[in-house]
């Protein structure tokens, strides 16, 4: 998962693995690539997920205080999608969207990642197909919730605001930041104003979805008062002017207006985490061909990029600084450069060796631009090659037939 393109073969692997015997001393294995894909196979899913989730809680529970948000962990949740390799295995599971025609497509896999917002690691993770019953991102998020833990903040985009999940959460005593569904009215049920733009309302349940059970839903209160403030975006370039948050932090001596604005302002923090993830560690386009392979592959890759953030989190403890003022491409390229060495060097030079890149960690800084403002678009134009409309299979016959294309 330290390599992308060619360098992530299994070939390529197993390379990597005979440099690391000789480096060792020992024998080198064989070049053949079969064992290594027999092994793994047989990794148990159970044992990455159960390492992953170590890795992000046991560095969550040794955060200073000065990280912490008014002494409180803070959570961001976000969707996204993968595709992966076409195969008759992995389109019985994760099916392409219905609005492409079959053969055209790949299949897709819908993601919903708990991340941490002080660490920026991966607390869990949910994924389903990309369409059909129960496959939306709030369903994933609700198989999420027995991971976090009463006293928590959860920060999210307008998507997860909802009756039902403001009142999981409250009952779960979890708080939660929203920004105001675009369906949802936000000058109705004014119950008490807080201050300018602020006030304490109240909303009263709908009807049961067909998700939840009678049981469940008898169980909802029957209205739940969260606090609504409206924010004004001074910063040009942004696409709204202003935008309405929703929060169960309702005291505003407390939490006060400007508080939870700033708060819901670092929720753009889990779009760069995601694209850490996809981009930098190549998580949006898959490789393995069976769904049992293609989830091991995700929550492999979520494994690395924990235990590279765990390494980024050592160097700014040492250096005084937050973890996300440091370069997550910095940390990954050093680790992919060390990996062999370190396993090969002597306990003193291993030492030196992890204390100079901790150190040197330290020196790359992401940029610190407020209000950055950059165009949707792309200067690099793609390759002029024409869209395959049609299965490969049957324009390789087309072609082999002599009929012009």
């Amino acid at each position: 998962m330290l390599f992308k393109a060619e360098q992530r073969s299994c070939l390529a692997a197993v390379s990597r693995v005979i440099v690391l015997c000789v480096a060792l001393g020992r024998k080198p294995c064989s070049d053949d690539t079969g064992a290594y894909c027999r092994a793994r196979v047989k990794l148990p899913l159970v044992v990455i997920q159960r390492l992953t989730r170590a890795v992000a809680d046991g560095s969550e529970q040794k955060l200073p205080r000065h990280w912490l948000w008014k002494n409180r962990h803070v959570h961001l949740v976000d969707g996204t999608s993968a595709s992966m390799a076409d195969t008759v295995d992995n389109q019985a599971a994760y099916p392409q969207p219905p609005c492409q025609e079959q053969g055209l497509g790949f299949p897709l896999a819908r993601i919903v990642v708990l991340l941490s917002l002080a660490t920026a690691m991966v607390k869990d993770m949910a994924m389903g197909p990309y369409a059909g019953k129960e496959t939306g991102e709030t369903a994933l998020l609700r198989e999420l919730l027995a991971h976090l833990q009463a006293g928590d903040i959860l920060l999210a985009d307008r998507y997860y605001c909802s009756y039902f999940m403001i009142a999981l959460l409250v009952e779960l005593g979890i708080d939660f930041v929203v920004r105001l569904h675009q369906s949802r009215k936000a000058n109705l049920g004014h119950v008490r104003r807080l201050g300018p733009n602020d006030y304490l309302v109240r909303w009263t349940r709908p009807q049961r979805p067909a998700w939840m059970s009678q049981e469940s839903y008898d169980r909802m209160p029957s209205s739940i008062g969260v606090r609504q403030l409206e924010v004004q975006v001074k910063q040009p370039g942004f696409r709204v002017d202003n935008f309405v948050v929703v929060t169960t932090l309702i005291d505003p001596r407390t939490y006060t207006k400007e508080d939870v604005a700033e708060l819901y302002h670092q929720r753009w923090l889990v779009e760069l985490d995601i694209r850490a993830l996809k981009i930098t560690l190549g998580m949006d386009v898959l490789r393995c061909k069976t769904p049992e392979m293609v989830r091991k592959e995700i929550w492999t890759c979520l494994l690395a990029y924990n235990l590279i953030r765990q390494t980024m989190l050592e160097a700014a403890l040492a250096s005084d600084l937050s973890p996300r003022q440091l370069s997550f491409t910095a940390a990954l390229q050093k680790t992919a450069a060390s990996w062999a060495t370190l396993a090969a060097c002597e306990p003193s030079m291993l030492v030196a060796l992890i204390a100079a890149q901790l150190e040197q960690l330290a020196g790359h800084l992401v940029g610190n631009r407020p209000g950055r403002v950059e165009p949707r678009a792309v200067k690099r134009r793609p390759k002029p090659h024409r869209l395959l409309n049609k299965p490969r299979g049957e324009a390789r016959a087309q072609l082999l037939a002599g009929v012009p294309e």
